[in-house]
């Protein structure tokens, strides 16, 4: 690379492409970014006839010249290209190795017909150099090199307009207007005489070139007129572009970023002596090249820091105006596509533009799906929310759902529209549809947990308000227990009826489902009845019991009933069993149809009076006329059977046999009451005790004394008879009575005895105090006065000590 001008061997000698150099060469004078607002000048023409000199001095390169004192030899070899330095637009010149050298020898010809045709398919400009004198000669050096690019041009198929500038050097004294005609002639001739295709057998030779003809003066005789002239026509070259300009044909050119390529792929075609299409090499050029932007483009794209932390951002949320910023970035990426590859062919540049656009978006496509799928979450979420609160607000269901679910559907469309990409035409549509789909299951689901909710409210408002009621009715057993309870059921399931057929009415259900719930919950209420019958059913005997045991054992007043022997037992039995009676009938069935049975009567009739029931009428039938010997009700269906009539009577004589010690208590109690009551004799005993204990009477009566001492006896026999508590042994039965008064006897005695000797020593000591007594008192007083001391005393302090023995006799008396 020199270091004067930038320029660089593209083909060396050996005619290898320099790869490295022209990329280098390239990127110092960024020619990539010329588009197509460039030009290719290269000149060639015999060896050693001033070409590298007239470049130098027309485009201020610095190509090797030959030294003119070391003699005439090759100088440039290979291809070499330089930059033109101020001129406009970018000029970039290519200097061939000279024709017709000895150094080659026989190769001569091939590289001299490969050059030719490289440098005619890369040129937009071709110099031609020959020699003034040449000019009218038969056998010039110029006319080889002709034939030669005449030859070439025929392997360009569909060539662009070539602008060929002969210069012709060391102009004599002959003007330039003489000379330009024998040459073009001599051109012309050349064009005749090459062979040509059977497409361009009549096709003149401007239909491939321009020719333009000038003439220069000699560089070594006349260097000032040479320089002045070349100056001159420096100034054709600024502009060249344009048109009428000398490289104004741009239809074949190749945009400035593939001319490396396309002169490397142009190079391998000739070497492998193939023919080139230049049409076809362009589009080839515009593919490769195409490819490589939008490759570049795609790498880019994919290290674009914004693309990169919204890809990020994606993964976790929602990002809000995701479709806008990515339209952008996207639009920059592609623009930079058009942009570098706008000088391309339209259709490759098109095809590798949709492409690259396809690449992008699939690139894309996974975050415009996530968030998507970030933003249905979003609004279902949001929409569950909502709907909740409208729920839990009072609103109605319907409406609630329906209001919601338009206007979080309404969110996501603008969620989505704020996610579109402009780039692509994605539906959305199938998001859509599952957000709607997760709506409406969420609203079936809370539908049916709201009704379900409902339904068990007022199933639970059913089951407070019926199953005590009911139970106390059946407890309470009587002929209006039924009716009563079916007034209850009809009251209670109306109301919850009502009440719930008001609330349905928010939901917006169908008719028939609703007609549905609403008998569901008249069949619950039903149900609570009936499951609530079953269970008292099931407790009928411990009912029975009670009933019975309340009537029985308690009178009208619900006091505690006592025997005393005036009482009836057997008709306040009766009327209990009948109690406990129309208790089994009761619970017996179901009775919520209001149709008659003949149930209590069937029971009152064999069980109470069982002396009523017909007996066998037949003995040879295995069958008889207990209606109780059944499994099932008369009337009365299975499913509203509780107690079958087999099990009636089971019940009843299980009743029977556990109320009858009840009964056998109330007797024996009443039995004993008697007993205790009657301890007089009988009137005619008391009649022969008076005729009989007259005279003993009368005795008494005259004389006080027996009367006293009688006295003092029946209070030493009271106070016995307080402290062994006869009456209370005696209540416990005779015998276990005798038994306990034998043990309490003696110490009963003894404690009398010791009490009255205490008494007596007290008396002793207080006769001095007596003495205020007046002489002659009667001594029947004072001994009286003293044993009532002694008796009441003695009651007193003794109870507590005897109660130990007599409780111990009673238990021992009722174990005997």
């Amino acid at each position: 690379m020199a270091t004067e001008c930038c320029s660089t061997q593209l083909i060396d000698g050996d005619g290898e492409f320099n790869i490295t150099g022209i990329d280098n060469f390239i990127k110092e004078v960024k020619l990539a970014d010329c588009g197509l607002s460039y030009a290719v000048v290269s000149i060639m023409g015999p060896q050693s006839s001033g070409k590298s000199t007239l470049l130098n001095n027309l485009f201020k390169t610095n190509f090797r010249e030959m030294d003119a004192f070391r003699g005439r030899s090759q100088t440039t070899k290979g291809i070499w290209l330089a930059h033109c330095t101020g001129i406009e637009p970018c000029t970039l010149v290519m200097d061939l190795e000279g024709t017709d050298g000895r150094e080659r020898g026989e190769d001569d010809t091939a590289f001299e017909k490969q050059s030719a045709l490289f440098a005619l398919a890369v040129s937009d400009i071709v110099l031609i150099n020959m020699w003034c004198h040449d000019i009218g000669r038969e056998q010039a050096a110029n006319k080889p090199l002709l034939k030669t690019v005449f030859q070439v041009m025929m392997r360009l198929f569909s060539p662009r307009k070539t602008t060929l500038m002969f210069v012709i050097r060391d102009k004599t004294k002959t003007p330039l207007e003489n000379l330009e005609p024998v040459l073009r002639e001599d051109i012309q001739k050349i064009w005749d005489s090459v062979p040509k295709p059977q497409a361009h057998l009549s096709t003149p030779l401007s239909e491939f070139f321009n020719v333009e003809v000038v003439a220069l003066s000699s560089y070594e005789e006349k260097e000032e007129q040479f320089r002045e002239q070349v100056a001159n026509l420096r100034q054709r070259f600024f502009h060249s572009i344009a048109p009428g300009g000398l490289a104004g044909d741009r239809r074949g050119a190749v945009p400035a970023s593939g001319f490396s390529f396309s002169s490397q792929e142009i190079w391998k075609i000739i070497k492998e002596n193939k023919d080139l299409d230049l049409p076809a090499h362009k589009v080839m050029v515009a593919t490769v090249r195409c490819e490589e932007i939008a490759n570049e483009k795609y790498a880019e794209f994919g290290a674009n820091p914004e693309w990169c932390a919204m890809d990020e951002a994606v993964q976790s949320g929602f990002v809000p105006g995701f479709g806008k910023k990515l339209s952008s970035i996207l639009n920059i990426c592609l623009t930079e596509y058009d942009s570098e590859a706008t000088y391309f062919d339209e259709g490759v540049r098109s095809s590798k533009r949709k492409q690259l656009e396809e690449k992008l978006l699939q690139l894309v496509q996974p975050a415009y799906q996530t968030i998507l799928g970030h933003l249905r979450s979003v609004t279902f979420e949001k929409f569950k929310d909502a709907f909740e609160k409208a729920l839990n607000a009072g609103e109605g269901f319907s409406l609630a759902a329906t209001t919601c679910a338009e206007s979080f559907m309404a969110q996501f469309e603008e969620g989505c529209a704020d996610a579109v990409i402009h780039q692509a035409n994605w539906d959305a549509s199938k998001v859509k549809e599952k957000l709607r789909r997760d709506i409406d299951a969420h609203i079936t689901t809370v539908r049916a947990a709201k009704l379900s909710e409902l339904t068990t409210s007022f199933e639970t408002k059913l089951n407070h308000a019926l199953s005590a009621p009911v139970e106390a009715l059946l407890d309470g057993a009587n002929h209006e227990t039924w009716s009563s309870i079916r007034k209850l059921l009809k009251r209670e399931s109306d109301s919850a009826v009502s009440e719930m057929s008001y609330d349905l009415k928010g939901f917006d259900m169908d008719e028939k489902y609703k007609e549905e719930m609403l008998k569901n919950l008249e069949n619950h209420a039903k149900g609570v009845v009936e499951s609530k019958a079953k269970e008292e059913a099931a407790r009928v005997l411990i009912r029975m019991k009670d009933r019975f045991s309340m009537l029985f054992s308690h009178d009208s007043d619900s006091m505690p009933r006592v025997w005393t022997g005036n009482e009836d037992i057997r008709t306040i039995t009766k009327t209990a069993r009948f109690a406990s009676l129309k208790i089994l009938s009761v619970m017996a069935a179901i009775r919520l149809d209001n149709n008659p049975d003949t149930i209590e009567k069937t029971l009152s009739s064999c069980l109470l009076e069982p002396t009523s029931t017909p007996a066998i009428t037949d003995k040879s039938t295995a069958t008889t006329a207990d209606p109780l010997a059944s499994s099932t009700w008369e009337e009365i269906p299975s499913s509203r059977t509780l107690i079958t009539p087999v099990q009636c009577k089971s019940v009843w004589r299980q009743f029977k046999a556990e109320t009858e010690y009840s009964v056998t208590q109330a007797i024996s109690a009443q039995e004993a009451n008697k007993r205790n009551n009657n301890w007089l004799p009988p009137p005619w005993a008391i009649v022969a005790l008076i005729i009989l204990g007259f005279n003993e009477f009368m005795t008494l009566l005259r004389n006080p004394f027996y009367l006293a001492f009688i006295f003092v006896g029946f209070l030493l026999v009271k106070a016995l008879w307080v402290q062994m508590d006869v009456a209370g042994e005696f209540q416990h039965g005779a015998l276990p009575g005798l038994i306990a008064l034998s043990a309490k006897f003696l110490p009963t005695v003894m404690n009398i005895v010791r009490r009255l000797a205490e008494e007596g020593q007290k008396a002793a000591a207080q006769a001095a105090a007596a003495a205020d007594n007046p002489p002659g008192g009667d001594p029947t007083k004072n001994f009286e006065g003293e044993a009532n001391k002694i008796v009441s005393s003695t009651g007193s302090s003794e109870v507590t000590s005897s109660k130990n023995e007599v409780e111990y006799s009673s238990v021992s008396s009722k174990e005997d």
